[in-house]
């Protein structure tokens, strides 16, 4: 019996409704990526002011409230387990929190089999004050990145995320402002659409950092489509799941006015064990250096002869361009690649420069 190719899924979009529903019609295996940003259980006891007696705009929408701690638990459960049957074997979830939800949620998706990778301190350039001065001030919410198991090949851009921190190693601990200004959406009455609305820097930062183009990314509490909008400009597929029209009807209008990232412009730095392995030898066969050439120290003070099999010749001794870059170096190892240079026209170069220019035209 011939088996039917399964049809393909249908994505760049928002599926509105419950988002376990959702979650549950969507096929297993077909997420790369899950962000979740769900209802954090803040437990508010009425109205929070200001010294001057104004109301704060916090969050108190229905969609925040639980009649306990066991109907959170028990909703997170859920929600996760339907996360974790849409996932790929190598994919990963991520997820944010605040104090009053996070440590919970970080439990529940362990007892799940999830694997936690790293948790993310998202420290704030401007968060609201502590107004009744009886706490700290609340200036950070924590993120937990997980992949689906502890054997999960899961992705990382190590050396993208370096770059884009001054070629530092980005750390667990992100500085980045609340989203204000003309990035938070509003209404006809100017009020914010959303209460949470995230930073769409944040995403970029988690999408960058975590997933390649063309990947999908299913965000179950969408909101007003950040991980959506995020993904267009990344060259990303998504999938959002939101159950209030009003919010739906504002990303979707949002998101049709981000230009999606062409597929020229979203190569990131990668890491050197990802390009294409190329021996010396290959170097000698393409005629880049020829059996015989000199090769020389960066100072020119020690000299080895190319051999037709891509050894060297070192005095007496004979090897790979590493084992001779050591033994010139009087050390226990080399990168031969960029300590042996040869004499052009133009100066002293490093062979490097051809291992390279054959992995252009590779």
């Amino acid at each position: 019996m011939r088996r039917r190719t399964p049809a393909p899924l249908d994505t760049d979009r928002i599926i509105a409704g419950d988002c376990i529903t959702g979650m549950h019609a969507l096929p297993a295996g077909c997420a790369d990526l899950v962000f979740a940003d769900p209802p954090y259980n803040l437990q508010l006891g009425g109205d929070l002011t200001r010294p001057d007696q104004s109301k704060v705009d916090g969050v108190d929408d229905a969609w925040d409230k639980f009649a306990d701690f066991g109907s959170y638990d028990a909703f997170t459960a859920a929600w996760l387990t339907s996360a974790r049957r849409l996932l790929k074997d190598d994919g990963g979830l991520w997820v944010i929190g605040s104090y009053h939800n996070i440590y919970r949620v970080g439990a529940i998706l362990q007892d799940l089999g999830f694997w936690i990778l790293n948790d993310i301190v998202w420290r704030k350039t401007n968060p609201m004050p502590n107004f009744k001065g009886t706490r700290f001030t609340n200036a950070h919410e924590t993120l937990i990145w997980a992949a689906k198991s502890k054997t999960s090949k899961y992705t990382f851009h190590y050396h993208a995320l370096k770059m884009l921190n001054d070629d530092l190693q980005m750390r667990s601990d992100w500085t980045l402002p609340l989203c204000t200004g003309g990035e938070r959406l509003k209404g006809d009455d100017g009020k914010k659409v959303h209460a949470t609305q995230k930073p769409e820097a944040l995403l970029h930062r988690v999408l960058l950092a975590t997933t390649n183009p063309g990947d999908l990314v299913i965000d179950p509490f969408f909101g007003t489509g950040t991980t959506g909008a995020a993904a267009k400009r990344l060259g990303r597929r998504f999938i959002g799941l939101e159950r209030d029209p009003a919010y739906v009807a504002a990303a979707q209008a949002r998101i049709d006015g981000v230009a999606a990232g062409s597929a020229e412009d979203l190569a990131v730095t990668r890491s050197k064990k990802d390009e294409p392995r190329i021996p010396f030898g290959q170097v000698v066969e393409a005629g880049f250096i020829r059996p015989g050439d000199t090769l020389v120290s960066p100072d020119g003070k020690r000299r080895a002869r190319v051999r037709p099999d891509g050894s060297l010749a070192f005095g007496d001794l004979s090897g790979s361009i590493h084992r001779m870059g050591a033994a010139a170096m009087g050390a226990t190892a080399c990168n031969g690649w960029t300590y042996w240079h040869i004499e052009r026209d133009t100066g002293r170069v490093p062979i490097d420069l051809f291992r390279r220019e054959m992995r252009g035209g590779a």
